[in-house]
């Protein structure tokens, strides 16, 4: 059979182009092939970037020189290593997880470990060595040594048990409860009470004398106490930047006798008035604390451990305090932001025969300069822990410290 050169051309026209199809079919096919590994990469890193746990952490320094110590005065105050720290944070499988380690000279401790869960956009549930759901949140202070009331552990707080934490345009509401501190209350295996971040009760202080006694002895056999079965609860009410709210804490006090035996001993209460408001640069916060170890055999003092140190707080007091920060970015070298502050500190209707108040005021500088931040602090103070005193002290002698901390963030 003979063709003719029209028919050839289009045979052949038409099987080029049907093999040019199949060639371009197939490249088609191996291009979505390496699209396919490709997206797959992309979400198998995502999904690893999304569950990766990031740690961080922190090496800091410290300067003081305290009015109130002849040795200190004497040698031009003194340096000394504060702080190391590891930061562990991240999610994993839709959980939320954060915790810290310090490094000290004197003690290492947990500053807290938990894992949360987002119930919804709105509510969120932690559980763990968490912070205590009270008054100003994070912090109700500016400088570095915080406000009295953290040593009253009514600051920056941290006991172990499970947190529920509501988030609306205009209301924020926390509800906790806590089965006993981070140590595990007074039958924790912690051989060391005081070896802990945050302040709780350790013991009772029977045959209280304001006028003669050991503010920082330890804890004696038959005196133990720690706190138990606590719940607590805060609202706050937002508007435009700023915030008023309200905290409670209730809980059981257990004690351990000399023979071992363990009970309730009494209980506590603690209860806060909050405010804060951010004007321009400035920022002002204020809260009023009132806190009640209320103790079955009377006694007007309780034993408190926090820092690897023994300490003594009347068994009811008032706390207020009142800060105003500033805020201003600049451009000096490395240094880009500085915050003037001043925090106003006084505990008062204390319980027992006291004369005297508690009275811390701190003026002071916090420096930012890329990964470097730095507290500078000057303390005048009567009565303060940490400032030549004791919560439970009765002098009217005021003292002075200046305080310089660097740290560097990784």
């Amino acid at each position: 059979m003979k063709f003719s050169k029209k028919t050839i051309a289009i045979i052949l026209s038409s099987s080029l182009s049907t093999l040019v199809a199949a060639s371009e079919s197939a490249e088609l096919t191996e291009v979505k092939q390496q699209l396919t590994k490709i997206e797959q990469q992309l979400s198998d890193d995502k999904a690893k970037q999304d569950s990766a746990i990031k740690i961080g952490g922190a090496v800091r320094f410290q300067y003081s020189y305290n009015d109130y110590s002849e040795n200190s005065k004497d040698r031009g105050g003194e340096l000394q290593f504060d702080t190391f720290r590891i930061n562990v944070n991240g999610e994993v499988s839709g959980l939320k997880v954060s915790a810290e380690y310090r490094f000290y000279q004197y003690m290492d401790v947990v500053h807290h470990a938990d894992v949360a869960y987002d119930f919804n956009d709105n509510w969120e549930g932690k559980f763990g060595i968490t912070q205590v759901p009270f008054g100003n949140l994070q912090y109700n202070s500016n400088s570095f040594f915080y406000s009295t009331g953290f040593y009253a552990g009514l600051e920056e707080d941290y006991d172990l048990g499970i947190v529920f934490k509501g988030e609306y345009e205009h209301h924020d509401v926390h509800l906790a409860f806590f089965k006993n501190d981070e140590l595990g209350g007074v039958e924790g295996f912690a051989s060391d009470k005081t070896a802990r971040y945050s302040y709780d009760v350790i013991g009772v202080r029977n045959d209280y004398d304001p006028a003669d006694f050991s503010n920082w002895d330890a804890v004696e056999d038959g005196e133990a106490m720690g706190e138990n079965n606590t719940l607590a609860a805060r609202y706050a009410y937002k508007f435009g930047n700023s915030e008023i709210g309200a905290s409670v804490q209730l809980g059981d006090l257990e004690g351990k006798n000399a023979a071992g035996i363990t009970d309730s001993v009494g209980d506590r209460t603690a209860v806060a008035v909050h405010a804060k408001t951010k004007i321009n640069n400035f920022n002002i916060v204020f809260q009023y604390s009132n806190y009640e170890y209320d103790l079955d055999n009377g006694s007007e003092a309780v034993a408190v451990g926090a820092w690897a140190f023994t300490d003594t707080l009347p068994s009811e007091a008032s706390l207020y305090n009142l800060n105003i920060a500033y805020n201003k970015s600049v451009s000096l070298g490395p240094i880009t932001n500085l915050t003037f502050y001043n925090d106003y500190n006084l505990t008062t209707n204390k319980s027992g025969n006291f004369k005297e108040d508690t009275v811390m005021n701190v003026t002071g500088v916090a420096i930012s300069a890329g990964s470097v931040y730095t507290w500078v602090d000057f303390i005048v103070a009567k009565n303060q822990p940490f400032i030549g005193g004791s919560l439970a002290g009765d002098s009217d002698q005021w003292n002075k410290r200046i305080n310089i901390l660097v740290g560097y963030y990784f």
